[in-house]
């Protein structure tokens, strides 16, 4: 995907001398008829003189026969607009959305093959505010907070973005992770929420930058994005929980070594847990699970020691009602429910982006039912993207987590209504 250095883009401005030739000196061989150095061809976006530029407009810019060594792009009060270069070259992404209706100059410079240098220059103004609808985009990620080694990016949607839109919309998200480990976004198939997942999980200690550039995006024939966001964002240790509905047992891992196994209670056949590989999207000292107007809720109870797994209200939480069944029968809602010590004890070891796997119960996680990016293979992960996936990436171990896997090997906004059980 797109990985980036942030630059401050400078003008390159070329001095020449005249060449003074006397009357009967034959011409240099490089300046003979047919020998003569041509520079570089340049073609530059957007073109002159264009209007209603959105304010997302990158600076494009195409070159035959060299190489451009500057660009540079001003506003209509001369001030410089930083911006960053795209990994292929192709073009240059302000690092922050232009202004509506301002003009602004951009200056590129190309360096020939022949050691010709060539400028082209292009003025356009951005469109006016726009009246057209928005997409809300919410980006899943605080900044300065630290996650745990699964933990996609992820950006949902409202509404959802129809598939010719979704290469461009996927175009303007960007990551850059320290130490590099580059990845790919997946969209789920309603359009709703787009993942971004390395083949392998983050290795602890890695840092990730990630800018979501919708602001003023055409989004499809009526509508533009709502907002530009911008996270810095670190990853921690390394914790999984393994959920095997034939024991009733959780066993915990950190690094790889099971720290504890802890008696669970998963859900009644009638509201069956969902078996998959789930990562926790959001922890709660104490909150409400408030089930009225669910098909097989009505009751409200409030939880300690909760922590959310599915969009749907599948939870771990604590649940001292339930501890004379956990390790033997299920009970709950759909929830994992273990004791209050328990509970208390995992909120001390997990952290939101850790990898929570379920087994041998009787329904299938659903794709985009919560943080699913672990939930399939690389390859199928891989075919969710809009745009093509770098050559080459593909996991180093087992495509597949495994029970105490390894940081680094294979393995915000409103949240919704909190049910559970």
């Amino acid at each position: 995907m797109d990985v980036r250095r942030r630059f401050t883009l400078l003008a390159v401005t070329m001095a020449t001398t005249p060449l003074v030739v006397a009357g009967c000196t034959a011409a240099p061989k490089a300046m003979r008829p047919g020998k003569e150095k041509k520079p570089p061809s340049l073609t530059v976006t957007p073109s002159d003189h264009a209007k209603d530029v959105p304010i997302s407009a990158e600076v494009g810019a195409t070159v035959s026969g060299g190489k451009i060594t500057a660009v540079r792009l001003t506003d209509d009060k001369g001030a410089q607009v930083p911006a960053e270069p795209r990994e292929d070259g192709s073009s240059w992404v302000p690092t922050k959305p232009l202004q509506n209706s301002r003009t602004y100059t951009a200056e590129v410079t190309a360096k020939g093959d022949s050691g010709k240098s060539a400028t082209q220059k292009t003025t356009f103004t951005t469109a006016g505010a726009s009246d057209r609808s928005q997409i809300t985009s919410t980006l899943y990620l605080t900044d300065n907070e630290t996650y745990g080694t699964a933990m996609p990016l992820v950006v949902k949607f409202d509404p959802a973005i129809p598939k010719e839109a979704r290469a461009d919309v996927q175009r303007r998200l960007f990551v850059k992770t320290d130490p590099p480990q580059p990845g790919t976004w997946s969209w789920i198939a309603d359009g709703t929420q787009i993942e971004y997942r390395a083949p392998d999980f983050w290795k602890s200690g890695t840092k990730i930058n990630v800018r979501s550039a919708l602001q003023g995006l055409p989004i499809g024939k009526d509508a533009i994005g709502d907002a530009d966001h911008t996270v810095a964002s670190k990853i921690g240790r390394q914790a999984s929980l393994d959920i095997d509905n034939a024991t009733k047992q959780m066993s915990v891992y950190e690094d790889g070594k099971l720290l504890r196994k802890v008696p669970v209670s998963l859900g009644k056949e009638s509201t069956p847990t969902s078996s998959g590989n789930m990562v926790i999207m959001e922890k709660f000292d104490r909150t409400t699970f408030d089930t009225r107007g669910d098909p097989n809720g009505g009751y409200v109870v409030d939880v300690d020691d909760a922590q959310r797994l599915t969009w749907g209200g599948e939870f771990i939480h604590a649940a001292p009602w339930s501890e004379g069944d956990q390790g033997s029968t299920n009970t709950s809602h759909g929830c994992t429910n273990v004791s209050s010590t328990d509970a208390h004890w995992l909120m001390s070891v997990t952290q939101v982006g850790d990898l929570v796997t379920v087994r041998g119960t009787e329904v299938k996680l659903d794709q985009g039912n919560g943080f699913t990016a672990w939930n399939v293979s690389w390859d199928d992960f891989a075919k969710g993207s809009a745009l093509p996936v770098p050559a080459g990436l593909k996991p180093t171990q087992s495509a597949t987590p495994h029970p105490g896997a390894v940081a680094g090997g294979s393995a915000p906004a409103p949240a919704p209504s909190v049910t559970g059980g």
